[in-house]
């Protein structure tokens, strides 16, 4: 078990983005894709109030998770300080004024007193960084959140946060995979910090072929050869491959499908032999 906060959030989280976005399945599957993740033991469930498709639906994942886990254990964490004008590019806003409004819309979006946990989605650039964390203490003083969080943030911002911020900064959300490991340096600092790691995108660089699913896996991938070796997915063993770089590391690999989430989840039993990590990258 692995905490954000004092809180157990489990091994691996979901991320619910493509349940609202581009392509998006029915509300059925996208539900059931929930349920799917909480059967098989996931708690952690990360979304946006920026996740939607259309202009006019700001809000689509937030009511979407509500419905889905609502009676059911989980800790939902959402984000503010982006928006999506509904053509397919995405606009920052880390106004502390805009912060709060969005927390505001969430909460009533997610049906709840205070949301379990709140991140700022990214820094904005034509406001200091300081203003924009300010606003997370104000909803934390408020009793608005309870846990506050960054996302796509350097070492150097995630100092300043924890100097406004104290424990109450729990998670850092960064992208981060075998494809892309630029934020080596923040998982070190959280790893130090002993604040939760998130990666999004982690299954980058992994094909989607899967044995599981009868597709034949590729020769010239390390995570397909341990995949083949053991008879599971390469997906399974790239998050496995994650939780074995700090104990502080929560992946969150989205999905849209109930069987994608159900294999992600089993990563979370899965130890890696130090000869399958001396394939994999270091």
């Amino acid at each position: 078990m692995r905490y954000i906060g004092k809180v157990q959030a489990g091994e691996i989280g979901l991320g619910a983005m493509p349940l609202s976005i581009e392509g998006r399945p029915d509300e059925a599957r996208a539900i059931a894709t929930v349920h799917a993740a909480l059967d098989a033991g996931v708690r952690l469930i990360d979304t946006a109030d920026s996740y939607h498709w259309h202009a006019g639906e700001r809000g689509h994942n937030e009511l979407l998770v509500a419905k889905a886990v609502k009676g059911r254990d989980a800790l939902v964490a959402t984000k503010g300080g982006r928006g999506r004008p509904g053509d397919g590019s995405w606009t920052v806003d880390g106004r502390p004024e805009s912060l709060v409004a969005a927390c505001e819309g969430s909460l009533s979006r997610l049906g709840v007193e205070a949301i379990g946990l709140y991140q700022l989605h990214k820094p904005d650039e034509e406001v200091p960084w300081a203003e924009s964390v300010g606003a997370l203490r104000t909803l934390l003083d408020a009793g608005k959140i309870r846990m506050a969080g960054l996302s796509n943030v350097t070492s150097e911002q995630i100092l300043q946060a924890r100097e406004i911020l104290g424990d109450d900064l729990v998670s850092v959300q960064n992208r981060y995979s075998p494809e892309v490991r630029d934020s080596e340096p923040e998982l070190e600092l959280c790893t130090e910090l002993g604040i939760a790691f998130l990666p999004w995108s982690p299954l980058g660089g992994v094909s989607r072929s899967s044995l599981e699913q009868g597709a034949a896996p590729h020769a010239d991938g390390a995570f397909h050869a341990v995949a083949a070796e053991r008879g599971i997915s390469p997906q399974r063993v790239c998050l496995a491959w994650h939780l074995s770089r700090s104990p502080v590391v929560i992946p969150i690999p989205g999905a849209s499908r109930p069987s994608s989430i159900a294999d992600s989840a089993q990563a979370a039993g899965l130890v890696l032999t130090p000869e399958e990590l001396a394939l994999l990258p270091a």
